[in-house]
């Protein structure tokens, strides 16, 4: 006997919204030690500033590695099914997340110490990859027509839920050990301790069933055997605005984050102690505001309310000396609070209108790939570069470059709306004739 609709939604959307949380959390401890510890701890004594981008540098390559997660759990995803592969991708990131707490340290090891931090960066990096697409197909194949982003923004949700647990665990070990010991061994606990929250969401995904979208495409033997070329063949331009769509969205999180953090720290004055909080503030308006904007996606359109948040985030740009670059608590954390709540607005429909344009073929591979292509363009390299520019320039011009980008995304917003109405219109003649 099957069991009850309304549970076996509740599972999936649970499942969904547990597995990018923990994935989420794996990713963003790593974000706030690249921050706080990793610079003097993994890369020889320099001047501070040379060891911040270095620790950077390693932060990065995550993203690099996220699009070969991409092709490689989308492949299965495409090919196998959702679920053995979300299972896959968070056993990936699992293990490197727990590794990088075992890891010997520069003064142990030398030169080898960053190899091994960065070689667990990537497999970090290869894990989430897969992890978002699936994560997102498994909510919203499951979903009513008319609930679709209602129920792609729970693995959304991952994000803020996962930022809150990650940077409430160091503020707790910050507050409860002294500097001495959380440099020794105080900011390993996070990684270590990461292991229970994947044996708990292994549990969960082990118990859902695969999505009834790719149990039809089975059952039409829609399935291509290369997934990623029929995506580079037939849905290039797709793949293309699909990345542009997204890069916003990255830069401001990155910047609102990883960056804000260093230099709050570094050229504000701030303790981690002061900052930590008003980040988690500001991410708890990121957490509000992704329910609010799935419920005007799925009332006013997907492409809608990503282009009026891209417009607000281009706005937001200009406020960057004023609010940010006082150094005012009050004014940071306005700061905090608009930019975020910004991310919220942007990020809650965002999977949502990634995966929907693609065939169920080429879904995972597809929508994988242009968040994680994004994130290459969008994140990686954006604590490096808002850092130099903010050091040359001053910290309007970091707001001039999330500007910019918002710009890009902007456009590309405008090319996925003239595509759907072009689909539509085809799929209109074709069942005409």
């Amino acid at each position: 006997m099957s069991e009850p609709k309304n549970v076996s939604t509740r599972r999936v959307l649970f499942a969904s919204l547990a597995g990018t949380t923990i994935e989420f959390f794996d990713f963003y401890i790593y974000a706030t030690a690249a921050v706080l510890v990793f610079p003097q701890l993994f890369f020889p004594n320099s001047d501070p500033t040379t060891a911040m981008l270095q620790s950077f540098a390693t932060f990065s390559i995550a993203f690099f590695a996220r699009p070969v997660g991409a092709i490689l759990f989308g492949h299965f995803g495409d090919r196998i099914g959702r679920k053995a592969t979300l299972v896959a991708a968070l056993l990936t990131m699992g293990l490197a997340t727990v590794a990088i707490g075992f890891l010997p340290t520069y003064e142990s090891v030398g030169v080898l110490a960053p190899f091994l931090l960065a070689t667990c960066r990537f497999f970090q990096g290869l894990g989430l990859g897969g992890e978002w697409g699936g994560a997102v197909l498994l909510a919203t194949e499951n979903a009513p027509k008319s609930k679709k982003a209602w129920f792609g923004m729970f693995p959304q949700l991952g994000a803020p839920i996962g930022f809150l647990c990650s940077t409430g665990i160091f503020l707790l070990i910050t507050e409860t050990l002294t500097n001495e010991q959380f440099e020794s061994f105080g900011w390993r606990i996070p990684f270590v301790a990461s292991a229970i929250l994947v044996f708990v969401g292994l549990y969960v995904r082990l118990r859902i069933s695969e999505t009834p979208a790719f149990k039809e495409a089975i059952k039409n033997d829609e399935r291509v055997r290369v997934p990623l070329l029929t995506v580079f063949t037939q849905h290039i331009w797709l793949l293309i605005l699909g990345t542009f769509g997204a890069l916003a969205t990255f830069v401001l999180f990155y910047l609102m984050t990883v960056f804000a953090l260093s230099w709050g720290i570094s050229s504000l004055g701030f303790t981690r102690e002061q900052f930590l909080p008003l980040q988690m503030i500001g991410v708890i308006f990121f957490g509000i505001t992704i329910p609010i904007s799935a419920l005007l996606a799925d009332r006013f359109g997907r492409n809608t309310v990503l282009l009026w948040s891209t417009a607000l985030i281009a706005a937001f740009g200009l406020l960057f000396e004023p609010l940010f670059g006082s150094g005012q608590i009050t004014s940071v954390l306005v700061f905090m609070i608009i930019g975020l709540a910004l991310m919220g607005l942007t990020y809650g429909p965002l999977g949502t209108a990634l995966s929907e344009p693609f065939p169920v073929s080429v879904r995972y591979t597809g929508s994988s790939l242009a968040f994680n292509l994004a994130g290459i363009f969008g994140a990686s390299l954006a604590p490096y570069v808002a850092t130099s520019l903010a050091t040359q320039y001053g910290i309007q011009a970091v707001g001039y470059y999330l500007a910019g980008a918002a710009a890009l995304t902007f456009l590309a917003l405008l090319g996925l709306r003239r595509n759907a109405s072009a689909h539509a219109q085809s799929s209109l003649a074709a069942g005409a004739n």
